[in-house]
């Protein structure tokens, strides 16, 4: 949930990529489909919460969240609502965008969320809650990454900017095995903001990569704890 890429292909497909990092004591489930108010979801969930920091819905719709606004917060003692409950009801919603500008995120822990929708063409988002503000934003489709702000210090995101426009500088045609190793990467800069970052209490816990081309939509999530992986799952063919 703490670093995203984006690269769309064309013809209203899209690879998106989220790296988790996260304490490796916090026990995650592998994506499996849920249904929930009438909806076929597909995430990842996190045990302690129920929640999750990506998913799909049968609704073709794809949402991915990071912690954090636009600049580090300090935390309350406690929230009205889990981040991760908000994904999902945003991935089960009969309108995604008119939930996001309907919604009270008033006592809601400061995040920023991806949403990516291609019910009638490909759409993409970005929502921005820096715990008073509501910043909500139709983007283009073009490559961009996301770090989260909790971790990572404008210098840190700058550098990690960089090294994102020197991947696309050295793969021309976007393939989800190369964004993937992006991804995997932690040789660049420190293990401390490395792409695959490590701290002593917080580490990459897992990659979710999703790919859509044509009617396919499949979800690849790569587990470092217990070193095991979930492949090529088609959650829906349109």
């Amino acid at each position: 949930m703490c670093t995203v890429t984006y690269l769309p292909l064309g013809n209203n497909n899209f690879i998106l990529t989220s790296n988790r990092d996260e304490t490796p004591l916090r026990n995650t489930i592998h994506p499996q489909e849920y249904l929930e108010n009438g909806v076929l979801l597909k995430y990842p969930k996190d045990e302690l919460a129920g929640g999750t920091w990506v998913g799909l819905s049968d609704k073709k719709r794809l949402v991915c969240l990071l912690n954090g606004g636009f600049e580090i917060h300090k935390r309350k003692s406690s929230y009205k609502m889990s981040r991760g409950i908000i994904v999902k009801n945003i991935l089960s919603a009969d309108d995604s965008v008119s939930y996001i500008n309907n919604f009270d995120f008033t006592e809601i822990e400061p995040f920023t969320l991806v949403l990516v929708d291609w019910k009638q063409q490909l759409e993409t988002y970005e929502l921005v809650w820096d715990g008073i503000t509501k910043h909500f934003t139709k983007l283009k489709q073009e490559p961009k990454i996301w770090s989260s702000s909790t971790l990572y210090t404008q210098q840190m995101k700058q550098l990690r900017k960089e090294w994102f426009a020197d991947f696309l500088k050295e793969n021309i045609g976007y393939q989800q095995d190369k964004i993937v190793q992006f991804h995997e990467n932690d040789t660049l800069g420190t293990p401390d903001f490395s792409i695959k970052m490590k701290r002593p209490f917080v580490e990459t816990v897992s990659i979710t990569s999703i790919i859509k081309i044509a009617s396919k939509v499949k979800m690849n999530y790569l587990d470092f704890v217990n070193n095991s992986k979930t492949k090529q799952k088609i959650l829906i063919k349109e």
